[in-house]
């Protein structure tokens, strides 16, 4: 028991106040100060007091408790941590004076003693326990944990062992090998690529005997799989020591000159990620997987979570004690980086939960330049941990005996609890950030001290040539033979100048390909029966009868009935479908984002809340018996930690259909980091396949700068040798399409939708059964209501302004004017575009009209795309931001580029729609010459 719980509060009068009364009658003191009392007299009773002591008060007994929970609470901020430093001082100290105690008790028996474990002891010894127990190489944080059984299970723990293990020699061997791996390794390449950036892992080499440790301690606990992730400091040690990686493959990866076709451009070694199955030295088979990592150092932690729980459902049934995650972060990283609160915050959300990660800190104590004073504002660079009360563990990076002991302790921990845990290595930087930078510019102090500290290896082996493990002979052979053993695998990796990079988890993906052009220009039929689609559709319109909904919810069911009927579904109900003929064929889907369980505009409502309680029937997960699973989460408020997490949950779910939805289309731009440096460039850099689809929602209808435009123009200009699909459909049809074309084909690329606002309840944007039930996506949606011979203009567009340009050619009953669809920007549909202008042979114009600022949306790309044919914009002024914020402008606007396409003669700049049927017999070139001097001088209000 944590007796601080009540104590600590207390004034010693006080609790003799409550002793006395306690003795007169029990009962008359609170259930927690009379258990307290009876633990106290059962200890007096039990440990006697030594013959010749004195007897010791009341009063006396209460300042040793309060002495010992102080080093339990505080003895943290006391401990010989860090190794190349002074720690600051904290105040008041643990001296036995600030707790009202002398010298003179020193030799004192107190009772107190029975509270650590010791007995009866004199304060002498109490405070000898203490300090071996809470201020030597370890630091321990757990006190703020609101669990009574997690406290009592740690602080057992602790004390019952001093927080130190005995290792038999045999076993000091071992991580002294291991020690000597890590720091050989490094040493190895420092002298035979000089020069050459690795981001050494020098001064916290102790990191590989921790990962070892806690890999073996895992598998002893049921663990098969870890999924680590890192930044780029130690990456290479990690690859080679623990991951098993070929030490020539890594050696390779100094002097390659080319890569073989497994990857496009390729990253720097110590971004690579691998994977190996391999057995322990228990005998266990564990299976790792380090993820690649770009140099936005924190962007793998999300990516990480959402691989492990995407595996832990897939191949674990959901057992989260059979696999778990390591993050590995930097002291700067993790106290800087914004996305390390997301994912934690998300650690025990229902959507998102792993079962627990180890995080281990690499302190250096400096981030690149920035003095650790410098770079937060709280005490330890690992406090983002209490917020989820997490224990946490301080290290001295020096002492791999008192590593070894955290990290099997952590493991066990997390095992036991299914939560996370933090171990703080406080150690050094040997270099600068880089093997190239000079760090004595920036810290001179802390790099004259780290010029003369002994490296971990040298500390360790002096002290097992003292304890009579080793001999300075032995020793040094060890070290010979490694070194050794890495020269041949030197001259192994210089028999070849090409470089292979192993695919991410290439076992789940060996049935996938990469997409070429070609991919994109296919056809690729979908038939779904009308008979299953009408039985899936019931299926979604069916409540359970034994439970009560709001009368909403029985008029939405009712009104989606009525669609079935009438055969007019709307966006809703094709999003719907899609997942419930997916899930009927066996693909599991997933979906998560702001409010994706209803839908921002309130439009899904793929689950309907029971009256009166917190449960939902969710009608997707009831299709059938056999069908895969139908998940969706509303997501907590970040963007970044989130699309991460959905990003990695696709990566190891090739086969399932995975969204991540915005709630508004702009709010990705908090995530950009994971679509700059895995959506977009993670085939070509790592190699990596990913099939997440993102929902946008992207329309300008007078809702401000914010909530218009999903910044198309963004993502098209990281549109490049088919690396994502980004499309815009504009009917519920082409969406089913969509979504199951994502699913069924043999390749994966990220899938990006804008998707609309307004449509989701457009009279006009509904699809038929039979539409659904044949057909495929298609990329481009030609004019079937025009006469080809008559038309003059084409008019291309995407998304929502189709209907706006349609509403107008039908008031005007303009059949000179083909309104043409482009549903997929990238990969371009280029020959179906030249096919439709060829079509159209009698066109004088081709225009493109879209919504957005002309330097923003589709227009820069599509003009790239014309090249060979001319074609003119219609869209609002170039602008720094997307749209206005009065819907009287936005009106306006939107009225004036509708207008261009239909309501002046660009001959006579009349008022009155006419068509190119021009009186004066204008030649194409002249009506051209005179549209283009149309569109420059009425440009759009500003």
């Amino acid at each position: 028991m944590d007796t601080l719980s009540f104590l600590g509060n207390s004034d010693i009068t006080t609790i003799e106040k409550f002793y006395q009364q306690y003795l007169k009658d029990p009962e008359a003191v609170e259930p927690s100060w009379r258990f307290f009392f009876q633990g106290f007299e059962l200890a007096r009773n039990t440990w006697p007091e030594k013959p010749g002591t004195a007897s010791v008060n009341m009063d006396k007994e209460f300042k040793v408790i309060n002495l010992i929970n102080a080093y339990r609470r505080r003895g943290h901020l006391f401990t010989k941590t860090n190794p190349v430093r002074s720690r600051r001082t904290y105040k008041p100290t643990l001296e036995i004076s600030n707790y009202g105690l002398s010298d003179a008790d020193l030799d004192t028996v107190f009772q107190a003693g029975t509270d650590i474990g010791i007995g009866a002891a004199s304060l002498r010894d109490i405070v000898v326990f203490l300090e071996e127990t809470y201020c030597r190489s370890i630091g321990s944080e757990y006190l703020f944990i609101r669990h009574p059984e997690k406290i009592d299970w740690i602080q057992s723990r602790i004390e019952k062992t001093k927080n130190q293990s005995h290792y038999p020699p045999g076993e000091k061997k071992k991580i002294f090998k291991l020690l000597n791996q890590a720091v050989g390794f490094e040493q190895f390449i420092h002298r035979r690529f000089v020069g050459q950036k690795r981001f050494s892992l020098e001064g916290t080499e102790n990191l590989i005997p921790a990962l070892h440790y806690i890999i073996e301690a895992g598998s002893d606990l049921g663990i098969s799989e870890f999924t680590i992730g890192m930044a780029h400091r130690g990456r290479l040690n990690v690859l080679g020591n623990i991951l098993k990686k070929p030490y020539e493959n890594i050696f390779r990866e100094f002097v390659a000159d080319t890569y073989d076709n497994s990857v496009a451009l390729g990253d720097v070694k110590y971004h690579l990620g691998y994977g190996n199955r391999y057995e322990l030295d228990n005998g266990k088979t564990i299976d790792l997987n380090l993820a690649p990592n770009p140099s936005h150092l924190e962007a793998v932690s999300p990516v990480i979570q959402g691989i492990a729980r995407a595996r832990i459902e897939s191949k674990y049934q959901k057992d989260f004690t059979r696999l778990a995650p390591i993050l590995i972060h930097g002291d700067a990283a993790i106290a800087g980086q914004g996305v390390v609160y997301e994912v934690i915050q998300m650690a025990d959300l229902n959507g998102y939960r792993t079962g627990g990660t180890i995080h281990i800190v690499i302190n250096n104590q400096v981030g690149f330049t920035t003095n650790y004073l410098e770079a937060r504002t709280s005490t330890y660079c690992t406090d983002v941990g209490k917020v989820t009360k997490c224990p946490i563990f301080h290290v001295n990076g020096d002492d791999v005996e008192a590593i070894v002991h955290t990290v099997r302790m952590a493991m066990q921990y997390r095992q036991q609890f299914n939560t996370d845990v933090f171990i703080d290595i406080l150690s050094y930087r040997k270099y600068g950030h880089n093997e190239g930078d000079e760090p004595r510019y920036t810290q001179p102090t802390l790099y004259k001290a780290i010029a003369t500290h002994p490296n971990p290896r040298e500390i360790y082996a002096e002290k097992l040539i003292s304890e009579g493990v080793f001999t300075q002979e032995e020793i040094e052979k060890i070290k010979a033979d490694f070194d050794a053993y890495l020269e041949e695998k030197l001259e192994i990796s210089k028999r070849s100048g090409t470089l292979r990079i192993q695919q991410f988890l290439h076992g789940d993906w060996k049935n996938y390909r990469y997409a070429g052009r070609e991919d994109f220009e296919k056809q690729y039929p979908d038939e779904v029966s009308r008979d299953l689609l009408r039985f899936i559709g019931e299926k979604i319109c069916t409540l359970p009868e034994h439970e009560k909904f709001i009368n909403k919810t029985y008029k939405l069911v009712e009104d989606r009935r009525k669609m079935l009927e009438t055969d007019q579904l709307d966006w809703a109900m094709g999003e719907l479908l899609a997942y419930g003929t997916l899930v009927y064929e066996g693909h599991p889907v997933r979906i998560s984002g702001q409010d994706a369980v209803r839908g921002t505009f309130a439009h899904r409502h793929a689950a309907h809340i029971i009256e009166d309680t917190d449960m939902t029937h969710t009608p997707l997960k009831y299709i059938s018996d056999h069908q895969a699973p139908f998940n969706i989460y509303n997501s907590p408020l970040n963007e970044y930690g989130v699309l991460g997490f959905e990003y990695g949950y696709s990566l190891a779910t090739p086969g399932g259909l995975n969204i991540w939805e915005a709630q508004f289309g702009d709010f990705h731009n908090v995530a950009q980091v994971i679509i700059d440096q895995y959506m977009s460039s993670a085939e070509e850099k790592w190699g990596l396949m990913n099939g997440l689809v993102l929902y946008l929602p992207h329309g300008f209808e007078g809702q401000g700068p914010e909530h218009s435009s999903a910044r198309m123009e963004r993502f098209l200009s990281m549109a490049a040798r088919n690396n994502m699909q980004i499309v815009q459909p504009t009917t519920p049809a082409n969406l089913y399409h969509l979504l199951r074309q994502q699913i069924l084909r043999d390749f994966r690329v990220p899938l990006v939708v804008f998707t609309p606002k307004s449509l989701l309840r457009h009279p006009q944007c509904t699809s038929s059964l039979d539409e659904m039930a044949e057909g495929h996506f298609r990329t481009v949606i030609d004019d079937d209501q025009v006469e080809v011979d008559q038309v003059r203009r084409i008019v291309f567009c995407s998304g929502k302004i189709y209907y706006d340009l349609l509403a107008k050619k039908q008031e005007f009953d303009a059949k000179d004017i083909a309104l043409i669809r482009i549903e997929q920007l990238h990969p371009f549909p280029t020959e179906r575009i030249r096919a439709i202008l060829h079509k159209y042979k009698n066109s004088m114009l081709n225009l493109y009209v879209q919504e957005e600022p002309i330097n923003m949306g589709a227009w820069r790309h599509v003009k790239e795309e014309f090249e060979d044919f001319e074609i003119f914009p219609i869209a609002r002024s170039a602008s720094g931001s997307p749209a206005t914020g009065l819907s009287k402008i936005h009106q306006l606007q939107q009225q004036e580029i509708i207008g261009k396409v239909f309501r002046e003669c660009i001959c006579e700049l009349q008022n009155k729609y006419c068509g190119l049927q021009c009186k004066d017999g204008s030649t194409r070139t002249e009506i051209l010459k005179q549209y283009k001097y149309f569109i420059d001088k009425n440009t759009s209000l500003k």
